[in-house]
Formats: C-alpha cells, sequence, structure tokens
C-alpha cells in the first residue's frame, strides 16, 4: 500500500486506467483536483467553456476508443449543466465517467446537495466518496460498469475532505472487458426456424450492432434470407448504407414506420428498437402488425420485451449471437427457402435503385433553388470530402440528405447524437478529433443545436483541433415543426396549419461571425458554388473552422 491524499491517489487511477483527457470546467469545488493535476503532466486537461461540451466530447471519445472517457464537473451547478447530454449518453450507452466536487462531508448544517442521487437516473452507477481509501475502489467500479455490456455512463462524487485528506491506498487498474455472453441455444433454434422460413423478413439494425463490431453478421444474415433492411436512426455504422437491401431509417412511433414494419411476416431487431423519443400520446406502442412475429436480439435484457410483444428474445452480445443465428438459419433453409430468398433481395435492390433515381431526380429539379436545399448543400459537401473524413452527424433534419450524399460502408466513418437532447454535435466532433488525430474530421450541426454548446467553438481553438464544422443553418428548429405537424395529424386529426409558435429564427444567426470570436475561422455560404472550395480550403488549413450554410427551412 502507498500513503497518498485522496486527490493524489485519484490521479493515479486515472493513470492506471490509460486516460489520455480529462474533459470539464472547473469550480472551487475541484481546486483539489486541478492542484493535484500540476504534478501529472500526462494527464492532459481540455478546458471548456460550457458543460454540455464537454460531455459531447466525451460522449463521441469513448464510443470512437471503446474505452471509457473521463469528465469533471463543478458542484451541482455545473452538473446540472451537463445532464441534458448525460440524458443522450445514457440512451445510447457512451462508456463515460462523470465526476464532480462536492462540499466538505462535514458540511451538513450548511448543506450539501446528494450529487449521486441527482444523476442516478441516468447512468448506469453512481456514488459519492468521503474518505481517501475509497477513491481507488470507486473509481474502478465506475469504469467497470462503463465498459460492461450493456455501456454507458457513471458517476463519481468526490467531497472536499475526501480529496485532501491521506490514507493507505492500493493503485490498480479495472479489470480488462471482453465480455461477450453467448446466446442460449434454443433461442437461437427458435429464431432460426422463424427465420429460414419467412416470406417477407425484415431486419432492424440497432446502435449496439456497431458497438460490437458485428456489421458483417448483420449483411450476412440480411443477404441470407433476404430481408428488407432498416435503422430506427442511424448513429454509428452497423450495416453499410450503400448496400442494396439497406433502405433507410424509420420513424417507429409514427404511422409511415409501423405501416412498414407491419409488411412483414418476421422482423428481426438487433439492440433497441427506438430512440425513445416520440412523445405524441396517440400511436400505439405496439409498431409491428399482428401477423408480424417479433425476434429481440441485445446485450441489454431490459430491452427485450420491454414493450413490444415478442416471440423470440435473445440475450447476447450482438455480434456473437449474429454469427450463431446465421449458421442455424443456414442449416434450417431449404433450396427452395435459398430462391425465394434471392429473389428477394433482387427485388429489394431493384426498389432501393428506384428510389435513389427518384431522390436525385428531385434534387436535381431543385438544384438552383434558393436558398439551397440541404441535398444540394450536402452534394457540394461530399463531393471534395477525403475516402477517410470521419462525420459527427449532429444535422438533425438534414441528416437524411447527408446519409443520400455519402455512403457510410466502413465502421468509424460516421458518428451522432443519441437521445431527445440537442447539442452533441459541437463538442462531439471534438471528442471525434481527439480519437482520430490522424483523419480529417466534418461535424455537419443543425443551426439550433449549434447555438446549445457554441463555447465549443473556443475549445476547438484554444486546443487548435482541425475539425471542420458545417453547419445546417435553416433559421428554425425545424425538428419541432416536423414534430408539431405530426402531433396535430396524428393526435388531433387536425388540416389547418400550426403557427409555428418559438420555432422559427426571426432573428437571424450568424454562426460564421461567433466562430470569428472565438478565434475560429467563420465563412458564412450562400451560393452552393462556394461550399466546395471552402471545405477543400477548411480541411488544408490544418486549423479550426466553421462554415455557416444557408438552406431552405420550408417543410
Amino acid at each position: 500500500m502507498t500513503r497518498l491524499t485522496g486527490k493524489h491517489a485519484l490521479m493515479q487511477m486515472l493513470q492506471a486506467e490509460g486516460v489520455q483527457y480529462i474533459f470539464g470546467n472547473p469550480g472551487t469545488s475541484e481546486s483539489p483536483i486541478m492542484s493535484a493535476l500540476e504534478s501529472y503532466p500526462d494527464l492532459k486537461y481540455v478546458l471548456v467553456l460550457q458543460e454540455g461540451v464537454a460531455m459531447g466530447m466525451a460522449d463521441a471519445y469513448g464510443r470512437a476508443t471503446g474505452q471509457p472517457a473521463f469528465v469533471n464537473l463543478h458542484i451541482e451547478t455545473g452538473l446540472a449543466n451537463g445532464i441534458s447530454l448525460l440524458h443522450n449518453a445514457a440512451e445510447g450507452g457512451a462508456p463515460l465517467v462523470l465526476t464532480a466536487g462536492n462540499k466538505d462531508s462535514r458540511e451538513l448544517a450548511h448543506g450539501r446537495t446528494d450529487l449521486a442521487r441527482m444523476v442516478q437516473q441516468f447512468t448506469k452507477w453512481s456514488g459519492e466518496v468521503t474518505r481517501p481509501e475509497q477513491i481507488p475502489y470507486a473509481i474502478r467500479r465506475a469504469f467497470n460498469e462503463a465498459k460492461t455490456p450493456p455501456t454507458g455512463p457513471t458517476f463519481v462524487a468526490f467531497s472536499a475532505d475526501g480529496l485532501d485528506d491521506e490514507a493507505d491506498v492500493d493503485i490498480w487498474p479495472s479489470s480488462p472487458r471482453a465480455l461477450r455472453a453467448a446466446p442460449d441455444l434454443k433461442a437461437v433454434q427458435d429464431a432460426a426456424r422463424l427465420l429460414s422460413s419467412a416470406d417477407a423478413p425484415i431486419i432492424l439494425v440497432g446502435d449496439r450492432v456497431a458497438a460490437s463490431g458485428g456489421s458483417e453478421e448483420a449483411v450476412r444474415m440480411a443477404e441470407l434470407i433476404g430481408a428488407r433492411v432498416y435503422t430506427p436512426y442511424y448513429s454509428e455504422m452497423g450495416f453499410p448504407t450503400s448496400h442494396s437491401q439497406y433502405l433507410g431509417n424509420l420513424r417507429l412511433g409514427l404511422a409511415s414506420g409501423k405501416e412498414e414494419l407491419s409488411k412483414g411476416d418476421v422482423v428481426l431487431a438487433v439492440g433497441r428498437i427506438s430512440s425513445g423519443y416520440y412523445m405524441l400520446s396517440e400511436p400505439e406502442l405496439v409498431y409491428f402488425g399482428a401477423c408480424s412475429s417479433l425476434i429481440h436480439l441485445d446485450s441489454a435484457a431490459r430491452e427485450l420485451g420491454k414493450s413490444q410483444a415478442t416471440e423470440v428474445a435473445i440475450l447476447a452480445d450482438p455480434k456473437l449471437a449474429l454469427a450463431q443465428l446465421v449458421e442455424a438459419v443456414e442449416a434450417e433453409m431449404s433450396s427452395s427457402d435459398r430462391q425465394q430468398a434471392r429473389g428477394r433481395s433482387r427485388s429489394i435492390g431493384t426498389e432501393k435503385a428506384s428510389l435513389r433515381a427518384r431522390q436525385e431526380q428531385r434534387m436535381r429539379e431543385r438544384w438552383e433553388q434558393a436558398p439551397m436545399t440541404p441535398e444540394r448543400m450536402m452534394h457540394e459537401v461530399a463531393s471534395v470530402l477525403p475516402a477517410d473524413t470521419v462525420v459527427a452527424d449532429d444535422a438533425i433534419t438534414s441528416s437524411a440528405a447527408l446519409q443520400q450524399a455519402l455512403a457510410f460502408d466502413k465502421p468509424g466513418s460516421i458518428y451522432g447524437g443519441r437521445g431527445g437532447a440537442i447539442g452533441w454535435g459541437m463538442g462531439g466532433g471534438l471528442g471525434l478529433k481527439l480519437a482520430f488525430p490522424d483523419r480529417p474530421v466534418v461535424a455537419f450541426v443543425g443551426d439550433g443545436s449549434a447555438m446549445m454548446t457554441v463555447q465549443g467553438l473556443w475549445t476547438a481553438a484554444n486546443e487548435n483541433l482541425p475539425i471542420v464544422y458545417v453547419v445546417c443553418n435553416n433559421g428554425a428548429y425545424r425538428i419541432l415543426k416536423l414534430n408539431m405537424d405530426a402531433y396535430r395529424k396524428v393526435v388531433h386529426e387536425e388540416s389547418t396549419p400550426s403557427s409555428y409558435l418559438g420555432m422559427d429564427f426571426n432573428l437571424p444567426l450568424d454562426l460564421a461571425a461567433m466562430a470569428r470570436a472565438q478565434g475560429v475561422f467563420g465563412q458564412r455560404i450562400e451560393d452552393p458554388n462556394e461550399i466546395g472550395p471552402a471545405v477543400r480550403a477548411a480541411l488544408e488549413s490544418g486549423k479550426p473552422a466553421l462554415l455557416d450554410v444557408v438552406i431552405d427551412g420550408s417543410l
């Protein structure tokens, strides 16, 4: 054992865990941590000016590296600012360890906030340490919990006396996590029988497919059974978007998504079925038609059978379970089954080609429109991006245009925000740049989302991180307008248009000027012909840049 103060025990535990970056914004309650950091130059403190930026950075960095990121915020006040994006991290299972300092544990008369309780519902595990000898144990558990599938955020609070007092401690890291839970063999066989004889199979690919590295297995399954493939949302490369059987995202809680899924007789869902962010009161929870059989495969037991009638539930690592399921289906399929599956695959490919042609025609029909369409903007950006570009997708309603313009066929090519809070992209792009220092990183961010964490531009300049932000500036919270239309139509069957109260930025947002004010190159673009040269110049500059592109926001 070694006798250390709590703050030095924390630093040495972070070293043992292999932490490189601390994302944070300090306050007086973090003074012991900031003081101790001066003696540990290998731990890089990345300063942010708003806590949401730190949370976005940690979310993206943890997902991209596969190792828990470390965040330190200031008592209840700073912690509260980070909770919105902590919610996103919890929804998406981002591996990160969030921490905050607290008052001395003896300050009962003056009042202390229960920080662990404050974030409990958004973390896998949360706790507070009040003695220095507790710190190594708490940090080990926090890292273990964060990186154990299903991954997710954890939280540790440190009392002032716990950081400054001394104790005898042992420093060693959390155990390596290489946990791939195998599926139940009977469940695999039951699922294989359903899939092998399906006439209209559908596969829903959730994000945990990407996290487990199971995209190849998902492709093998889709091709084997001739399935239509969709994603509930696309925030990591779980299935190649250029594949002939991939048909895009479905909004499962709305009529269009339910109608599409009701066409299938067997649905294989892998990972989360939905993001859980369809807040309308009318749509029923059952997404799948009465004739559909649902097979749900996930590493999170809480997701299986949560709200859907589920015929087969498989609790396992997605990659491992998909591989075993492919073998079982192959053994079950007759030659007639295989022939029918090949025919379905060809038919789906033809359907996708027709869809792409219609999308291309619509884009060309509005090619010269002013303001430019999101499709034109994304086309111009895509034409100059290097092949190894990492994309941060926080484009919100322009994400569909992004996915039409760019093919995401390789793991690690795209990361998007998950959950209901906007503001992820400004910090998320920075986290990806730290995770992929040798690859170009371009963050597509909606103007409303950018304004939630616009202080991230200062961090980009302060750290000299060569990231390119492309702001999709449509002058509105356009996603709210779409949801308002759905609410009025679906819930109340109203045909009169909404006035979209509180959803337009009548005073235009000049993100380029805000970038320049924080030390980042900023350029406002209204002519689509300027986009390609501007993106190319920004990438070649080796410095952070923001391109504020004015686009059409009409519905």
